[in-house]
């Protein structure tokens, strides 16, 4: 079963696509029978723990163990309070980053454009030559501020709102969920009236209004729960397994 889902994950998400900040796929190896899985924004101690503790034999999320920023790690202190709970469970970890926020189904950007009705979705984004996100439409075009209050409803989540004015009309709008703030400009060469990521640094805040940028930031996990939520539907619905959760209450 370990085998047959990361067999199901390569062909669905294609990590071999994505010139990534770390491995995509397998990064822990555990059981191999698999009949419950964990799913999660982030492999932290908190998800590791919950995982193990509620007798699940997988982990699945978008934010794994190893980034190159990070470079070696020894395992003490947090990080192995990351790792050990799912070594001595025998619970494998899955990590797809940039696969999981790209895809035009089960990706965070899909799932987050579909939840705020953005239709007529399309790829969007550009990182080493991928797309990284999703831009659309939406059938009943809304004002800059009524956008930021629908995003704050369905995230659940305070909106940074960067605008030149918050009456204008969005008909259009291009989402990079998590860190993608620098990605803005983006959306502007496309001819986008809105972008939605996670983050917005000092700078974004007033370089995107004055280039006439509606752009909203919500969170960079409270952006990016939808893709892996999205991903455990599929995997219950092909797999004869039970699924569940773990949310994070990180503000960020």
């Amino acid at each position: 079963m370990r085998d047959d889902l990361e067999a199901f994950l390569k062909e669905l998400l294609k990590p071999q696509d994505f010139a990534d900040y770390g491995p995509n796929g397998l990064q822990i190896e555990g059981s191999e029978r698999i009949e419950r899985i964990a799913f999660a924004v982030s492999a932290t101690a908190h998800s590791a723990f919950a995982a193990a503790e509620r007798g699940a034999q997988a982990l699945i999320v978008h934010h794994g163990l190893f980034w190159k920023f990070h470079g070696p790690k020894t395992l003490t202190g947090p990080f192995a309070r990351r790792v050990f709970p799912l070594v001595r469970n025998h619970v494998s970890l899955f990590a797809y980053h940039l696969p999981l926020d790209a895809h035009p189904e089960v990706g965070n950007a899909a799932s987050l454009g579909r939840a705020i009705g953005l239709g007529e979705q399309q790829s969007f984004g550009d990182y080493q030559r991928c797309p990284t996100g999703i831009k659309g439409v939406f059938a009943e075009p809304l004002s800059a501020a009524a956008l930021r209050d629908r995003l704050g409803a369905v995230l659940d989540h305070p909106v940074l709102f960067a605008t030149p004015d918050e009456r204008a009309i969005v008909r259009s709008c291009g989402i990079i969920t998590g860190g993608a703030n620098r990605d803005w400009p983006l959306a502007l060469q496309d001819g986008l009236d809105a972008y939605v990521t996670g983050e917005m640094s000092e700078h974004d805040w007033h370089e995107a209004q004055e280039a006439g940028m509606h752009m909203y930031a919500g969170g960079h996990n409270a952006t990016e729960r939808f893709g892996v939520q999205a991903l455990m539907e599929r995997v219950q619905d092909t797999f004869d397994v039970e699924c569940f959760f773990i949310p994070s209450d990180n503000p960020a």
